[in-house]
């Protein structure tokens, strides 16, 4: 490892290896150049993207490269996600459509779309190529977990170990129990996420063809199966999936749920295994909260009497709760028009998130299992003082100080949610702006969180255009922050991370 000055972290190591990642983008810009040469669009967007991203990958690569430790490690990660940000918002800039011609807005949607938040400043979707609209969706379903596969995959190619991004990522050491080689777990992973994408384009397209989805067209079913299982939710359409069928709208509900599964668990249940998802602690915490507020929301439903048939109260609340919970953030309703208790429950469904290990992002079932599971150990110790009671994961006990990481986390998560909420109010204020309580809430949650629709004009049929530049660029940092998390990003900005 090189070391300059004091630093012990390889930034030439680091920067080779984004360069490395940002050369394999130019398959997916030349890859919706043929979509829009299809639809008889604008190729300049995305040619002129590839030349670029080409140019700056080779550039960076040859930078050169030692061994990847865990200092450059995390310091690629962080990298990666901001440099992909910076190339996607590219093809917006040139397209110079609507509101995405702006500098702000162009990098605010792509760094939307590659942490996978689905936050838009998009509010006339007529206005954009199709090939705009598929690019969105291409970035989100990179960043899901493609993203991560082909870093490791090029990496492993490279004779480079990947373990270290992998266990930074997915936060399970799990996943590299797999196969031998973190390559081949890499390669599994893929095939996994990209068979997902398949199956529910075909699913979608059967709906179509036996007469129950007649508005879905090829399009509409590979656009939609990208921000579905990346638990991410941009849509092409203005009405999101409230432009579908009821039977689309219920055959999508199964693909976020499974976008937000451990990936780990799912590959063991595609292997006939079904056991390690039954057993595992947090896979039914997961699916006991995305019923508890499920059945909660359609009670308040019911007592407002926002929906009278019982289709449409269950249909309506499922898909919105697995929707906000996993963090894919599509609608089939405007909810902003529901009661206050029914909204307030999507609200906490947005500090939930889906599993560990899987495309989803916010605080995790992981997280709040094991503060559930201490809390619980903590009342019975105030009864049983001398009493040894570990707290324990599918049996298995968990380490003291990772219960603590965890409080420290979900600690660490709600100041940083109050105090973004205290600037959207106050920058909202100084812009001249009026923006509600609730609604400030709702924006900081939805961005932080990688979630996407909030409440108000940033509703589920709404866009961010309307915030402040400044406030834009608040969330712009925050939606990197909450996608690569924060502990992570605290170790970066840590004095002893660059030293010794």
């Amino acid at each position: 490892m090189r070391v300059v000055g004091e630093l012990r972290v390889d930034w030439a190591t680091s920067l080779s290896l984004v360069g490395t990642v940002l050369k394999a983008l130019t398959a997916p810009l030349v890859g919706t150049a043929l979509v829009a040469l299809w639809y008889r669009e604008p190729l300049v967007p995305f040619l002129a993207t590839a030349v670029l991203t080409l140019g700056a990958g080779i550039a960076l690569e040859r930078l050169g490269r030692d061994d990847l430790g865990i200092r450059e490690g995390f310091l690629m990660v962080a990298l990666t996600w901001l440099a992909i940000a910076v190339v996607g918002a590219v093809p917006f800039l040139i397209a110079g459509e609507g509101n995405l011609a702006s500098p702000v807005n162009a990098l605010f949607e792509s760094t939307s779309g590659v942490t996978t938040t689905g936050a838009t400043v998009v509010a006339d979707f007529d206005t954009h190529s199709r090939a705009i609209h598929l690019w969105r969706a291409l970035l989100q379903w990179m960043g899901g977990l493609g993203i991560l596969v082909i870093a490791v995959a090029v990496l492993s190619q490279l004779s480079i170990g990947g373990a270290q991004l992998m266990e930074t990522e997915s936060q399970t050491r799990d996943v590299n129990k797999l196969t031998p080689s973190i390559e081949e777990t890499a390669r599994l992973l893929g095939w996994l996420y990209a068979g997902l994408t398949g199956l529910m384009v075909a699913t979608w397209l059967a709906i179509g063809a036996v007469g129950l989805g007649p508005e879905v067209t090829l399009y509409d079913a590979v656009a939609h199966a990208f921000t579905a299982v990346s638990t991410a939710g941009f849509s092409p359409r203005a009405g999101s999936l409230g432009a579908f069928s009821p039977a689309v709208q219920w055959a999508t509900i199964p693909f976020m749920f499974l976008g937000a599964t451990n990936f780990v668990l799912l590959y063991h249940l595609t292997r006939g295994d079904p056991s390690r998802l039954v057993d595992s602690d947090e896979f039914r915490f997961y699916l006991a909260v995305v019923l508890g507020l499920t059945g909660l929301t359609a009670a308040f439903l019911v007592a407002s009497g926002e929906f009278t048939r019982v289709e449409r109260v269950a249909r309506h609340s499922l898909f919105q709760v697995v929707s906000i919970l996993t963090t894919t953030g599509y609608a089939t309703v405007d909810f902003n028009g529901w009661s206050a208790a029914a909204k307030h429950m999507l609200f906490l469904a947005m500090f939930s998130g889906g599993m560990a290990g899987s495309t989803t992002c916010s605080i995790k079932t992981l997280r709040w299992l094991v503060v559930v599971k201490s809390f619980r150990r903590d009342l019975f110790r105030e009864i049983h003082p001398d009493a040894i009671r570990p707290v324990r994961l599918s049996g298995q006990v968990v380490d003291e100080e990772v219960v603590r990481d965890v409080y420290a986390y979900v600690l660490l998560s709600g100041i940083v949610f109050v105090l973004l909420t205290v600037f959207v109010v106050t920058d909202a204020a100084r812009a001249g702006k009026q923006i509600g309580e609730f609604e400030a809430m709702g924006a900081s949650a939805a961005t932080f969180l990688n979630i996407g629709p909030a409440f108000g004009a940033a509703g589920p049929y709404g866009d961010y255009a309307w915030f402040p530049a400044t406030t834009k660029v608040a969330f712009i940092v925050l939606m990197w922050v909450g996608r690569i998390e924060i502990i992570p990003v605290l170790v970066l900005l840590t004095p002893a991370f660059w030293r010794s």
